[in-house]
């Protein structure tokens, strides 16, 4: 068996248990939409038939031995919109990644990551909190070295004052014993 379609007595589909090569694309209102996927997974579907999140995984090597697909991705759903919350972890040839995400997602369309808790390409353990529109406006970070820093930033992505009255450059560091 490559696919497992679960349907409501009406027909309604719930739920898909998929390999790779049978998982569907975006599905909304009972109607696929082309979406490539290159992992296997388990999809969740809401009330009218569409995607509301689901938990994907995959791992494979290119030609040359390379990683170039390995982790997986734990989400839900806005009704009738994007994620808004993901437990993710990459760690392959172009990303490596860990986390937590939640989002603001519009209705019918994209949203902003609201925030991040996790670890970055570089090894650092992150928090990162952003306004509406994205931006890092809080990031506490403690580097692969162990050394930590608190950044209060601007919407222009620059150092302020914890208190917002003065925009000169300012990082804050702590020393834990």
């Amino acid at each position: 068996m490559q696919r497992v379609n679960v349907v409501e007595p009406d027909g309604t589909l719930r739920m898909i248990i998929s390999n790779h090569a049978k998982l569907p694309g975006i599905i909304v209102r009972g109607k696929e939409e082309r979406f490539d996927r290159p992992q296997a997974g388990l999809l969740f579907y809401n009330d009218v038939g569409s995607e509301n999140g689901g938990l994907i995984f995959g791992g494979r090597r290119n030609a040359k031995g390379e990683v170039v697909d390995s982790g997986g991705s734990f989400s839900f759903d806005k009704y009738d919109a994007n994620q808004i919350v993901q437990l993710v972890g990459v760690d392959d040839k172009e990303d490596r990644f860990a986390g937590l995400i939640v989002s603001d997602t519009a209705l019918g369309g994209d949203g902003h990551r609201r925030a991040w808790f996790g670890r970055g390409d570089d090894g650092s353990a992150a928090v990162a909190l952003m306004d509406a529109e994205g931006r890092k406006r809080i990031v506490m970070e403690v580097s692969q070295n162990g050394s930590p820093q608190i950044s209060v930033l601007d919407a222009n992505w620059q150092s302020r004052e914890t208190n917002g009255s003065r925009k000169r450059k300012v990082k804050c560091y702590l020393r834990l014993r």
